[in-house]
């Protein structure tokens, strides 16, 4: 990707929390297509172990946004900050024409999401997100036996996260607060997973819901979260999401259609056919933090070569307000006790 100039294309990443360094690893991956020239983030002296951690010429910090928005060389920005920062910084960089890849969530409630994609649509400027669980082998094996019409109707549907966090990771100034992340482990955690859960099953027209904040944690938002679901395929299907589970296993989606069920984790898919037949399609062997960055890698190539071709990215900002509407919803339920139609969102 070259820009007016004939130099490659500059990207800069924006926020240098945990994340930040999967996509720094995966901006090393796409060096020979576009180079991370900036790293801005609000104390700059902290991330010079994340920026040293890219493998092309060292990018520069900066705690100047002007720094970004002002350089013409720099087309496409990385934001990784945490959500109660995101309405300004994203109308800034849209004013300025940069094309945006963004960290889930879009924003910090349904309200300030709905205003980033509408900034974004009204200035032109591409918005995709970061939802990498979408990328991944088994993913997208499950996507494409779906799209193929073998399996028939979908009926049920089973959607499990028992995340572990220490008290430790709520302890960090913000975390698990509305003020700055927007709730708990539906919207900071299991967002991916309703997200790709969506992707495949189509959108939900129905909540009952119930969410609390267990023993285990002292948190402002939920660590729990359970729902009951209606699609609008006619299917049904529940929810069961929480960061108290110890120890952690792996989130799991089940799809059960009239030929076969699929279960679908971070590893594997396995298609159980109803004439008894079993079909398993593994990830290839790998540690869990190179298959992340692999991941992350996908989506950074996705976007650049949506911003190549004109088409859009595999996730828009307009397409994650539905994880952020269901989100909503089952927030909703739990606080009334009712259903709660999503066309009410």
């Amino acid at each position: 990707m070259k820009n007016a100039s004939g130099d490659r294309m500059q990207v800069a990443l924006i926020g240098a929390g945990v994340i930040a360094a999967s996509h720094v690893a995966a901006l090393s991956g796409v060096r020979d297509r576009v180079t991370l020239s900036t790293i801005q983030t609000r104390r700059p002296e902290r991330a010079v172990d994340l920026a040293s951690r890219y493998d092309g010429p060292a990018p520069r910090l900066t705690a100047s946004l002007d720094e970004i928005t002002e350089n013409p060389d720099i087309r496409a920005v990385i934001v990784s900050t945490p959500p109660n920062v995101r309405i300004d910084l994203i109308k800034a960089l849209a004013v300025a024409g940069k094309h945006i890849l963004l960290e889930k969530p879009v924003a910090r409630t349904l309200e300030d999401a709905r205003r980033v994609v509408e900034i974004c649509e009204a200035a032109g400027v591409t918005l995709g997100m970061v939802f990498q669980h979408r990328m991944r082998d088994p993913s997208q094996e499950a996507r494409r036996l779906i799209d193929a019409g073998r399996l028939g109707a979908l009926g049920m549907v089973e959607i499990a996260a028992p995340l572990w966090r220490p008290q430790s990771y709520y302890d960090e100034a913000g975390r698990g607060t509305y003020a700055r992340d927007g709730g708990g482990v539906l919207l900071t955690n299991v967002i991916h997973s309703l997200d790709l859960l969506l992707s495949l099953t189509g959108p939900v027209t129905s909540v009952q819901a119930m969410t609390a904040t267990t023993p285990l944690h002292r948190m402002e938002a939920e660590d729990f979260a359970v729902a009951g679901l209606r699609f609008a395929s006619g299917a049904v299907g529940s929810l069961t999401a929480s960061t108290a589970s110890f120890p952690a296993q792996p989130e799991l989606i089940r799809l059960h259609f009239e030929k076969a069920s699929l279960r679908l984790d971070r590893d594997v898919l396995v298609v159980d056919w109803r004439d008894g037949a079993q079909e398993r399609r593994a990830t290839a062997e790998a540690d869990f933090q190179t298959m992340k960055v692999l991941w992350h890698r996908r989506v950074v190539e996705d976007f650049l070569d949506a911003l190549d071709t004109g088409r859009a990215p595999l996730v828009t900002g307009r397409e994650a307000l539905t994880s952020h509407q269901l989100i909503d919803a089952i927030e909703r339920s739990s606080r009334s006790g009712q259903r709660v139609d999503m066309a009410d969102a």
